[in-house]
């Protein structure tokens, strides 16, 4: 029945279409006989895999289709500025000669408009290339969210330098780290940073500038302020900009450093267009759009996705110093946003905030970004307007890269199961002991069905402006990300580092990073799953889950560290639901109570030291609990329960 069913259908529509003639950008398709019309309908059926893939197509088709002419306009647009060579500062400088006097960023009140950055950012690489710096030379800036951080970055970029865009969180060991690992020249650091410098400074053997001091005196000693020098700068613009290729390195962004100390990767001007443009065309951005943009400008989402809209697009953004949850839909409401961004849990952060008449008052249609639990997906929609959620999937450095243009809960994106091969990213399955690549008989991986998880990967083609990977400033680090021989011999992809799994219509979700999942009762449990469990369970908390070593018992039992500074966790109401979320093997054995946890300058919540001091009472100072089945609850792990644990006698 289903495969009569399908001829019919696909004939109906190609009679229809037959008789009354069909034409397609001018091409016009002839008329033609029922018999003719049901021998193609019944060729496509054959062809093409019969029913499955015809359901297939009427369920993902449109979708794949309003895709595909999207990637053909960021296609277009980046091939013509490659074949051009078009760097990213002449396409600013485009935009300002079109709309010289629009606002491009507001900012605590300010307004800077295309002009005034573009005469900025010509006042620092003229002073820049006065104090004898060159083609290629890097400059670390370390400075807070401002309009100035982003003129300095790009007057750097006007004149062929590279800046480093160094997270402002970072002091000591990982802030030389950044500093050195991409052998800065300079460094430019705010006002309100100097002590952090200062605390460095001994150790790097360079010129030392401070921006945002105007006439105060500095407290970085052998530092010289910025600020009068450049206002005593040559505000045209460089000539140096026509010596700039559109392949040439434009910034150096760093990993969030969650599992270490950060890494440097390289974004090449042509990168950076990429990824502004693929989402400004697949999130449906307009370029009259106004962005609510409350992220840190040093990393990838706010610094160039974010700020990409108004280099490349002429977007109007909103910038802040700092994120602010009870601030973030009473300033898109006054400032007339019509999208805004997300990382990490700032949505669950908003949905965490007090209703508020600006929840529903905005105009904010699209929100993009990647982070949004699938837990709280519908609940924060439904409170906030119902903005269309487009979030996407993809590292800094990452050439594996999907985004859900749909708006479909839960899922970080898709790929066309009719047109396969069309975007080169896959999943393949991996040893869950090894951590490496299944591989068949021939020596290939071997890709996951639907409902399989797996790594994502996304194949390298060398010298192509989307597929390339351009790696680290670390060339170690860089060959640990690249696996050879995927789907034939000799070929290379990234490794994302990430397990995804795929429905059976092609939409990815993200499951768990390798090496965070564990294994307890002889099943896989992904922390990322239980985290979200965990804390909606908890009412919205801050929540880590990862596994512990436990003497006597094979694999690792699950650990919750949960931050309730006030006490109101209510256990038992916890336990009963995590009971009814969760199966038994997948429940957190082990409760910690934390007043506060570290977070990433990108909202992650940070967890790999807390895994590191497992659950020894004696040596952690904040209260833990232990998971007793008999008693059907958690109890208070005493330092007696703990020994009885940790010598094998609890029947674990």
């Amino acid at each position: 029945m289903w495969r009569t069913a399908a001829i019919v259908g696909v004939t109906s529509a190609l009679w229809a279409a037959g008789k009354n003639g069909l034409s397609i950008g001018g091409f016009s398709l002839p008329q033609l006989s029922s018999l003719q019309l049901a021998s193609v309908a019944a060729g496509i059926y054959i062809t093409t895999g019969g029913y499955h893939t015809l359901w297939l197509a009427y369920m993902t088709l449109p979708r794949d289709l309003i895709a595909g002419y999207r990637y053909f306009k960021i296609m277009a647009k980046l091939k013509w500025a490659l074949y051009c060579n078009t760097n990213l500062p002449k396409v600013f400088m485009e935009n300002v000669r079109r709309n010289p006097n629009k606002v491009a960023l507001i900012f605590e009140g300010q307004e800077w408009t295309f002009a005034q950055i573009d005469e900025y950012s010509n006042r620092v690489g003229n002073f820049l290339v006065e104090q004898g710096y060159k083609h290629g030379d890097t400059v670390a800036l370390f400075m807070q969210n401002c309009p100035e951080y982003v003129c300095i970055w790009l007057g750097c970029a006007k004149v062929g330098l590279v800046p480093a865009l160094i997270n402002f969180n970072l002091r000591l060991v990982p802030l030389k780290h950044s500093v050195q690992i991409v052998d800065s020249k300079a460094i430019i650091c705010g006002e309100d940073l100097q002590e952090a410098v200062d605390a460095v400074k001994d150790e790097l053997s360079f010129p030392m500038y401070v921006s945002g001091c105007g006439n105060a005196t500095l407290t970085l000693k052998g530092a010289k302020n910025l600020d009068p020098l450049l206002s005593a700068s040559n505000p045209t613009p460089p000539p140096q900009i026509d010596s700039v290729s559109a392949r040439d390195k434009l910034i150096y962004i760093y990993t969030s450093g969650t599992t270490g100390l950060p890494k440097a990767a390289i974004i090449k001007h042509y990168r950076y267009m990429f990824f502004c443009t693929a989402v400004h065309f697949m999130a449906g951005l307009r370029d009259d759009d106004v962005l609510y943009n409350p992220l840190p400008l040093y990393h990838s989402a706010g610094g160039m996705v974010g700020i990409g809209q108004v280099l490349v697009f002429s977007n109007t953004a909103v910038i802040r110093r700092k994120f602010s949850a009870s601030q973030y839909w009473v300033e898109a409401k006054k400032y007339g946003c019509t999208v805004a961004q997300y990382v990490g849990e700032i949505c669950r952060y908003l949905l965490n905030t007090p209703p508020m008449p600006e929840d529903t008052q905005h105009k904010v249609r699209v929100m993009f970004g990647n982070g949004v639990r699938p837990q709280i997906w519908e609940q924060f929609t439904a409170r906030f307007n119902n903005p269309c959620i487009a979030e996407f999937y993809g590292a800094t450095e990452s050439i594996s890269n999907i985004i859900n243009i749909e708006g479909k809960p839960g899922a970080c994106g898709f790929v066309s199961l009719l047109f396969r091969h069309a975007v080169p990213v896959y999943l393949i399955k991996i040893d869950e002991e090894t951590g490496e690549p299944v591989r068949n008989k021939n020596g290939l991986c071997i890709l996951c069905e639907p409902g399989e998880a797996g790594e994502f990967v996304g194949v390298i083609k060398r010298n192509d402006p989307i597929r390339d990977f351009h790696g680290y400033a670390d060339k170690k680090a860089t060959e640990k990300k690249i696996v050879k021989d995927v789907m034939k011999k000799g070929d290379t992809a990234f490794r994302s580092g990430d397990i995804l799994v795929m429905d059976e219509l092609g939409y990815m979700y993200f499951k768990d990073r390798t090496g965070d999942t564990f294994r307890w009762r002889g099943e896989n449990v992904s922390s990322t799953e239980v985290e979200g469990v965990v804390s909606k369970v908890a009412g919205n908390k801050d929540a880590v889950v990862y596994g512990v070593e436990v003497p006597g018992a094979e694999g690792r039992a699950g650990m919750a560290a949960i931050v309730d500074p006030e006490d109101e966790l209510n256990l038992k109401a916890f336990t009963e639901g995590l009971t009814k979320s969760l199966p038994h093997y997948a429940r957190p054995l082990f409760l910690r109570i934390l007043k506060e946890i570290d977070v990433t300058g990108t909202f992650k919540l940070k967890k790999l030291a807390l895994q590191k001091e497992g659950f020894n009472p004696s040596t952690i100072k904040d209260k833990l609990f232990y998971l007793d089945n008999k008693l059907g609850g958690y109890v208070e792990l005493t330092d007696n329960l703990f020994n009885k644990i940790d010598s094998g006698r609890a029947g674990l």
